[in-house]
């Protein structure tokens, strides 16, 4: 009776505080990639900021676990309610970080990425931007390429059939219809950078469009200012880029 008793006093409270936890953990999780996105931390303590996020959300599911378990074997099914909440909320709260670590394990350790290894379009009105910042200017070179060829096979230069001044005019208003502050737009190229939603880092853009014998090809390099590793996001913005490109030169707008 004594320990029915007990566990029923605990049982609120212990919920009290893995509710406490999962908020807490909420908004280190959350607010991690404002705080720095607005300048109020460096990337190193944003990413901590996340880091102890983590830890609470996994506090809270553990505690959140014991709760479950113990509550709905003793038949209370508030707290056991509670326990299974706390336990769904530390789990979703969790899977975006653990998403773009898995997928930092399964890309290569490159910010860099072209559908040109060979000529890569070289930034010309971002030069000042991107020396300000720790990564190069200049394309890596061959080992980056390498394993951006392994990596992303697909990616590779975009031929159209259709006129420079038509391919020009598109190619500058798909770079505003997603967004993309526009640097320079001078000649074949467009210079622009792209803002990432979480974390506000700053990635530049240069587009280059060469008229050829069959029609005009499109080439495009996207890189990160800072960072080793892009955890595939160049990519993918290179690929959506180019798939509404083809569309908008194709279908009209």
């Amino acid at each position: 009776m004594k320990r029915t008793r007990r566990s029923g006093r605990l049982a609120p409270a212990a919920a009290v505080l893995a509710l406490i936890l999962l908020g807490l953990a909420a908004v280190l999780v959350a607010g991690s990639g404002p705080a720095h996105r607005s300048g109020l931390l460096s990337l190193g303590g944003a990413f901590g900021m996340l880091r102890y996020g983590v830890l609470a959300a996994a506090g809270a599911c553990a505690l959140g676990l014991i709760i479950l378990i113990t509550t709905f074997w003793h038949r209370r099914p508030g707290p056991a309610l509670t326990g299974g909440l706390v336990v769904a909320g530390s789990m979703a709260l969790v899977s975006v970080p653990f998403l773009y670590w898995q997928q930092a394990q399964n890309v290569p350790p490159i910010h860099d990425i072209t559908t040109d290894t060979r000529d890569p379009p070289a930034f010309e009105a971002l030069v000042a931007a991107r020396e300000a910042a720790p990564n190069a200017v200049g394309y890596p070179g061959e080992d980056t390429a390498r394993q951006q060829r392994l990596a992303y096979p697909d990616i590779g230069s975009l031929h159209l059939q259709a006129s420079l001044p038509r391919v020009l005019e598109a190619a500058e208003a798909e770079v505003l219809a997603f967004g993309w502050e526009v640097a320079e737009v001078s000649g074949d190229r467009i210079e622009a950078t792209a803002t990432t939603l979480w974390f506000g880092f700053r990635d530049d853009v240069v587009i280059r469009v060469r008229e050829e014998d069959d029609g005009v090809r499109v080439d495009m390099r996207s890189a990160s200012r800072v960072g080793r590793s892009d955890v595939g996001t160049n990519a993918a913005r290179i690929r959506l880029y180019l798939d509404a490109l083809e569309r908008r030169v194709t279908q009209g707008d």
